[in-house]
């Protein structure tokens, strides 16, 4: 389902449609999706994240992207994740397996104890995708998005078991 290797600038071109970013703050410029571009294929997993190409099993075409990074989080470094799946391709838990998928990714590199999520509280099908992918809601919270403005968001989390005790501190 997901392949790790980072999404191609067409993937992220295709993703930056008004009816894809209106949660989001809206559609990228070139110069802000080429450096986006760029931060994804410059993560180097080991511990620090990595995006994936969501190529569902049934189909000949990349769907969407979705990956985990690092970022701090009141106080403690976690796993942060998002996605993207083309309008033909969304409610039919594609989104929720890849979800699954990067979870278990996150939790193998054994470095974070917690994967969260951020989607706006105005977009329903992310926060569903949240909940049925396993995620705990923890309540409402502001996050810089896009850099330089404030989105209310909800802030799910799931637990990663595999890594070790003391990594990352209580949240």
């Amino acid at each position: 389902m997901v392949q790790g290797t980072p999404p191609r600038i067409q993937l992220l071109r295709r993703n930056n449609r008004p009816e894809m970013m209106k949660h989001l703050g809206g559609p990228e410029t070139e110069e802000q999706l080429l450096a986006r571009h760029r931060r994804y294929a410059g993560l180097p997993g080991r511990g620090e994240g990595r995006m994936y190409r969501i190529v569902p099993a049934r189909e000949a075409e990349v769907v969407g992207a979705i990956g985990f990074w690092e970022r701090e989080w009141r106080g403690e470094t976690v796993y942060e994740t998002g996605w993207g799946v083309l309008p033909p391709y969304q409610d039919r838990g594609i989104t929720v397996a890849a979800a699954r998928e990067v979870a278990r990714a996150a939790a193998a590199e054994g470095v974070h104890r917690r994967l969260h999520a951020y989607p706006s509280v105005g977009h329903p099908a992310s926060n569903g995708v949240c909940r049925k992918a396993g995620f705990t809601l923890l309540g409402e919270c502001d996050v810089e998005y896009p850099p330089g403005s404030l989105m209310r968001c909800n802030d799910w989390r799931l637990e990663l078991r595999s890594a070790p005790p003391g990594r990352s501190g209580p949240a």
